[in-house]
């Protein structure tokens, strides 16, 4: 038992000396963003190397305001990642409901379809997608226009629907003899029963939105409906670069994600767990 004990413990020694390395392999740019964003664009290329945050965020963050409205622009990116998020794991939940529970003509060939479409890169439907929205549709510089296209994510549904079909059917056939309606079985048993794995897909459809570049630049043409990383993107001209403002956004746009993630962590980890026992 002893024995045991002790080789137990030098594998997790052994463990934590493999993983403690790759840890602070992985976290120095985000200490290095950090260091740079308090530090002036003359000092964040000087040759002397430095490791410690320095003085100067609150001139870059001003800098990076009187620029770019930056508080907006993080309100608008706040605002189009939550209501996106809701709306995209809610149409996503109900449609791998339907195909993981609900037998009709054509669903395997709806689900082909959908795992074709994660195969074409986003290129490929930009341009369709933007005349469509801005000619066709007129809804340019608009919050429809940045919630709405994006909603439909195959990924999502193939997530969810994988998640519906783990749950035992006999619990939703219970739920039908006692005079449960669909809708009540869908929203009261099946979707508390799949919080880890909707937590999981929020997270990874907020961080899809959050950093979401092309398609807010190609939409918008106005500075008052700018996102956050395309507001960071005009930092970078032709003569001038503000670095320093650049860094200050990045932290910026780094701490919601963080955040996200630490209140959902429990959920998103029970997710993938739940997948991979699968």
């Amino acid at each position: 038992m002893r024995s045991k004990s002790q080789s137990l413990l030098l594998r997790q020694i052994a463990l934590h000396a493999v993983l403690t390395p790759l840890a602070i392999i992985w976290l120095f740019p985000l200490w290095m963003m950090l260091v740079f964003s308090t530090m002036s664009d003359f000092g964040i290329f000087s040759p002397e190397i430095v490791l410690w945050p320095s003085t100067n965020f609150i001139e870059n963050f001003k800098n990076l305001q009187a620029d770019t409205n930056f508080i907006r622009a993080m309100s608008i990116s706040i605002g189009v990642a939550v209501i996106y998020t809701i709306l995209s794991v809610l149409l996503t939940s109900m449609a791998g409901w339907a195909l993981a529970r609900y037998r009709f003509v054509g669903r395997s060939v709806v689900v082909g379809i959908i795992l074709g479409t994660i195969t074409l890169p986003f290129a490929v439907v930009v341009i369709p997608q933007f005349i469509m929205v801005a000619r066709e549709f007129k809804l340019a510089n608009t919050w429809t226009a940045l919630i709405v296209p994006p909603l439909f994510n195959s990924l999502g549904v193939l997530f969810m629907r994988q998640a519906f079909s783990m749950m035992p059917g006999e619990l939703f056939d219970a739920a039908r003899v006692e005079g449960v309606k669909e809708w009540q079985i869908f929203l009261r048993i099946a979707l508390p029963l799949a919080r880890p794995t909707m937590a999981a897909l929020a997270i990874i459809l907020f961080l899809h939105s959050w950093n979401n570049y092309l398609w807010p630049l190609l939409i918008n043409s106005k500075p008052g409906m700018m996102t956050a990383p395309v507001a960071l993107g005009t930092l970078i001209g032709l003569t001038k670069v503000s670095w320093g403002g650049i860094m200050a956004g990045a932290i910026m746009l780094t701490a919601p994600i963080l955040v996200v993630f630490v209140f959902l962590q429990r959920h998103f980890i029970a997710g993938i767990a739940a997948g991979a026992v699968k």
